[in-house]
């Protein structure tokens, strides 16, 4: 679930379970969309069905295992079977009769049947047109720092395991743009596909990009630490794109979903990356007989995914909505008229909301709320960053995006770490480590947010920490660490205090400060290690120019101060136009 940043505006809540307008570049320019791939120009046969007007799509519900007597049903009562999925139960049928879905109620063996649209089936499901394959743009060489990877330690886990190619990443999206050069080197084609409409489509290409939005998801999970571009959370796995939204709108419906989820279980997929909701219903309400069919279809595909050892991770949504007090859904159904309906918390956001699936919210500028970002306490359980996220567009392209479904490849890059430092993780020691290893982050003064420090309605367990997920270690000796911001403004100075206790005697000659400011042009900043005497040892004094950001580890000769006391680092910015924070620092006697 996306908005792009247009300066400082968020456009949100378009028809599609994609929000948001044309993607900017990092200094507000337009970034050029890769052109959309052409409907089919006429009705095409397949051999499931022939298309007319009128056509839609239901789910068939019935028991796993040979499904064979409810296929013939379906085609002696005026539908056609266009994919089954027996391993869970689950046929997906068309038709253009009126009285389908209550005369197949009646069949035995039958469950459920739910329409899966409001609108027709495209003629393209039974023909569909290959997305484009766009001219590359060249890749700009370096890799600047970014604050979203600073942010969660991303940059500091890639020294110590940056992922492994044994783990295999989905991509459920729009699609991924395969010839980017900054995703090249991870993309596993072999395991990739399309499942718009709700069929695996093998073809060398189905999987590519029909938007922007998987590309840009895409990079921020694993683009590769080759010296161009950007670089992903976890940029040593490997990449498969599930293309789940249909050309044109953008629409991921449930069907689409079904496919991708049983294909990731298949495939083994490690974790998904889930950043949409699943049309055309921003809420399915179990009341409803259609949403019902839809609820158990894709909560069957989800948790044969899980049972086959892939954990889903999806977004919570854009909408600044309280996900824990439902009242009102004024968005769906988003592919014919909306209407406004009374819901309540049985009605769910498919997937984020179903058992099992890791809810991830969107942090903004350092630790706060996104001002977008859906909420709710027991229903978030994770943050990551989600404003201005810099990542790979399609053509070699770059561009910025800010959305939930830019905090959610923040948070399945590092489910992608822990799969590569754990082999053999289960996911729900995955939901486990993600939730344990996160860091805290208090409410802020919001009535909305409810719950602890620990667990809360804005940031649930709060946000991921990639080098946690890595395992890494403090080094040998006492280690003690603040990672709490404090905020770097012009022309001021702040001080961050750790409290040393339980050493012997004085500090090393060796102690050691390792100092993580998220500040651009670190020429502005003097940084001072203060001993508990007020001894100040000067560890950078205004070098490094336009350079961003300061993540190092001095060793500073303290012999002469007693260990014990509180130390600080203090920041002195020197000048007017950059800004930023101390993010974390630590000790190690």
């Amino acid at each position: 679930m996306v908005a792009a940043a247009l300066g400082a505006a968020l456009t949100l809540g378009a028809p599609a379970a994609l929000a948001g307008t044309a993607p900017v570049g990092p200094l507000g320019s337009t970034v050029p969309v890769a052109p959309k791939a052409p409907k089919a120009s006429a009705p095409a046969s397949s051999q499931s069905a022939t298309w007319v007007a009128g056509t839609r799509a239901y789910l068939v519900i019935t028991a796993p295992g040979d499904s064979s007597a409810v296929r013939s049903a379906i085609t002696a009562n005026g539908g056609t079977v266009f994919s089954n999925f027996d391993q869970i139960g689950v046929i997906v049928a068309h038709s253009s009769s009126a009285s389908f879905a209550a005369t197949m109620r009646g069949v035995s063996g039958v469950q459920q049947v739910g329409a899966t649209r409001t609108s027709d089936v495209p003629a393209d499901a039974y023909n569909p047109a290959l997305p484009a394959n766009p001219a590359q743009a060249s890749t700009p060489t370096g890799e600047p720092a970014r604050a979203d990877m600073t942010q969660i330690k991303a940059d500091q886990a890639w020294a110590v395991n940056p992922g492994s190619a044994s783990v295999k990443v989905g991509i459920l999206d729009t699609g991924v743009d395969d010839q980017h050069q900054d995703l090249a080197p991870n993309f596993n084609a072999a395991d990739s596909v399309s499942c718009a409409y709700g069929k695996p489509d093998t073809r060398a290409g189905a999987w590519r990009d029909v938007d922007t939005h998987g590309t840009h998801v895409a990079g921020t999970v694993a683009a590769a630490k080759n010296g161009k571009g950007v670089v992903g959370v976890a940029p040593g796995v490997k990449i498969s794109a599930v293309r789940v939204a249909e050309p044109g709108n953008a629409f991921f419906f449930a069907e689409n979903t079904i496919c991708g989820f049983v294909w990731a279980g298949d495939h083994g997929f490690k974790v998904t990356n889930n950043s949409y909701y699943t049309d055309p219903w921003q809420f399915n309400c179990p009341d409803n007989i259609d949403q019902a069919a839809i609820i158990e279809g894709v909560k069957r595909a989800q948790e044969y995914a899980e049972g086959k050892g892939s954990l889903q991770v999806a977004a919570a949504g854009n909408e600044n909505y309280d996900l824990a007090h439902k009242t009102t859904d004024t968005a769906s159904p988003n592919d014919s008229t909306p209407v406004t309906r009374t819901i309540t918390n049985a009605c769910m956001d498919i997937p984020t909301e179903l058992p099992g699936v890791v809810t991830v919210a969107a942090n903004g500028t350092g630790t706060t709320k996104a001002s977008f970002s859906n909420f709710g306490q027991g229903v978030i359980d994770v943050a990551a960053p989600g404003q201005d996220v810099y990542s790979t567009l399609p053509g070699g392209k770059y561009g910025t995006k800010s959305g939930t479904s830019m905090a959610t490849p923040h948070v399945v890059g590092v489910a992608a770490l822990l799969a590569s430092a754990n082999p053999g993780i289960t996911p729900a020691q995955m939901r486990d480590k993600l939730a344990t290893q996160a860091n805290d982050i208090a409410c802020p003064s919001d009535s909305r947010c409810t719950g602890t420090t620990a667990n809360n309605a804005f940031f649930g367990e709060g946000q991921v920490d990639a080098l946690k997920a890595v395992g890494a270690t403090p080094p040998a000796g006492k280690y003690f660490e603040n990672t709490a911001d404090f905020a770097i403004g012009d022309n001021t100075t702040v001080e961050s205090p750790i409290t040393v206790s339980g050493v012997t005697g004085n500090a090393p000659a060796t102690l050691k400060v390792g100092v993580n400011i998220v500040h651009t042009y670190i020429g502005d900043l003097k940084v001072d290690l203060i001993a508990p005497d007020g001894t100040v040892y000067t560890v950078h004094n205004r070098a490094g120019g336009s350079a961003d950001n300061i993540n190092q580890t001095y060793t500073v000769d303290a012999s002469s101060e007693v260990a014990n006391g509180t130390w600080k680092l203090r920041v002195n910015d020197n000048a007017g136009g950059d800004i930023g924070k101390i993010d974390s620092w630590n000790l190690t006697f």
